[in-house]
């Protein structure tokens, strides 16, 4: 008898993945937790029936939301992570020997538990001793933070549920006074292709472009995303995305990638005329 887990997209769509077994199965004060075994996508980690990740197509992610601002900014030395309990965004981070420390925080320690069993080599950084986790509310941690951090990356996966505060106009006007003067925010922008997710990422567009004096938005092809297309945001007070980039210093690093490039970089920037038509909308109404 075959098996499957489905993902619910909107009413009329479903994404579905055959599942070997499940590996894991339990709830914290925050999410329930599913650890599946599938044969295409390898592990997956699903949160309260949505996929957070697979081994997969997990580095598109970790790379987009790491290199991209590290090919902007000229002197990174402390990263701050919301969210980010699986480790693979500072697992990524930890490549650059010139960061000084990542500090993550996230609320939910059997995030980290689970992921630390099913997911090894996913929380690799972990074990550098530059990462630090701070188990709080996030903006908790920001009350008390200010010219602080190069790089802020918000990892939250939801913008409903425990982790709402992370996506409201408090939290990226408190992520402005965290970052220092040239300071960098990047964050997860959704999939913008199915009309019920579309309010969200013109929500989170018109509540950065408020509070930072630069917002970009830029994407990526994530095959277990919803529509296999993902946005991020970039938001920053004083580097621009492409005209502050340096592809020379970034390649001299000699980095080894799966998905990210110098070229792709300057793509990923070049986004479809429906989804630059909702962002302008959103900047009209600021």
């Amino acid at each position: 008898m075959e098996m499957w887990f489905s993902e619910r997209h909107t009413d009329n769509v479903k994404f579905s993945i055959r599942t070997n077994s499940q590996l894991y199965s339990g709830e914290s004060d925050y999410q329930r937790f599913d650890v599946l075994d599938t044969p295409e996508f390898g592990k997956v980690l699903v949160s309260d029936g949505d996929i957070v990740f697979s081994e997969a197509d997990e580095f598109v992610y970790d790379e987009m939301v790491t290199h991209v601002p590290m090919a902007v900014h000229p002197n990174v030395k402390k990263v701050l992570i919301f969210g980010g309990g699986d480790g693979g965004v500072a697992s990524t981070f930890a490549q650059y020997p010139e960061i000084e420390s990542i500090d993550i925080v996230e609320p939910d320690e059997q995030m980290v538990d689970v992921c630390k069993k099913y997911f090894p080599q996913q929380v690799s950084g972990f074990e550098d001793p530059r990462v630090h986790i701070y188990y709080m509310d996030g903006l908790h941690f920001l009350r008390t933070v200010q010219n602080e951090y190069d790089i802020i990356v918000n990892d939250s996966i939801n913008p409903f549920g425990h982790e709402e505060g992370l996506f409201t106009q408090e939290f990226y006007g408190s992520c402005y006074k965290a970052l220092k003067e040239d300071g960098i925010m990047v964050y997860q922008h959704g999939s913008p292709f199915f009309d019920e997710d579309e309010e969200p990422c013109r929500s989170m567009h018109r509540k950065v472009y408020k509070s930072f004096p630069l917002s970009r938005v830029y994407q990526a092809h994530i095959p277990t995303c919803p529509a296999g297309y993902w946005l991020f945001g970039f938001a920053s007070k004083k580097y621009h995305p492409l005209d502050d980039f340096n592809a020379a210093r970034w390649n001299e690093r000699g980095l080894e990638t799966w998905y990210y490039t110098t070229n792709l970089h300057v793509g990923a920037f070049m986004l479809p005329k429906y989804v630059e038509d909702l962002l302008e909308e959103e900047e009209d109404r600021g």
